[in-house]
């Protein structure tokens, strides 16, 4: 596997687990801080890749 790939797929898989165990983000039903953060590093990735 290349390895911007295996970077992507984790900062992807990072985001998707972050949003189906944060609590502020499943009761705001509005992305926290932090799910905002791993989606920027993710899309950043995306792009560069």
């Amino acid at each position: 596997m290349n390895p911007s790939y295996d970077r992507l797929e984790q900062a992807r898989e990072d985001y998707e687990h972050h949003l189906r165990t944060c609590r502020q983000c499943e009761a705001d039903g509005a992305k926290c801080p932090v799910a905002k953060h791993l989606r920027r590093l993710y899309n950043n990735l995306l792009r560069s890749a």
